[in-house]
């Protein structure tokens, strides 16, 4: 039986742990920008979906119906953005091969 082979991965789990919540509480502060129709609408949001800006272009007020799927363009375009910069973070934590259980 090994012993120091055991509390050594729990070490090394626990050291994950720690880099992972420091990884979210430093994306809960990364800014990642939406845009839709050349900046027309921009939503502003930290990785963690926490909307932080919605800028409106006076020329997007005429009209009601565009102006709400722009805000949706952008404000997917921000979460498509946020969920880029998230993963490639927390890959960089992983061991190569690792895998998530979940």
């Amino acid at each position: 039986m090994m012993k120091g082979g055991m509390g050594n991965m729990m070490k090394q789990a626990q050291m994950m742990q720690a880099n992972m919540q420091k990884a979210q509480a430093e994306l809960a502060n990364t800014e990642v920008e939406g845009i839709a129709s050349n900046g027309m609408v921009k939503v502003t949001m930290t990785c963690s979906n926490d909307v932080k800006r919605v800028q409106i272009d006076d020329a997007a007020m005429d009209d009601k119906e565009t102006l709400e799927d722009l805000l949706m363009i952008a404000l997917k375009d921000a979460k498509a953005k946020a969920e880029a910069t998230s993963s490639a973070k927390m890959s960089g934590l992983m061991p190569p091969g690792f895998k998530l259980p979940f």
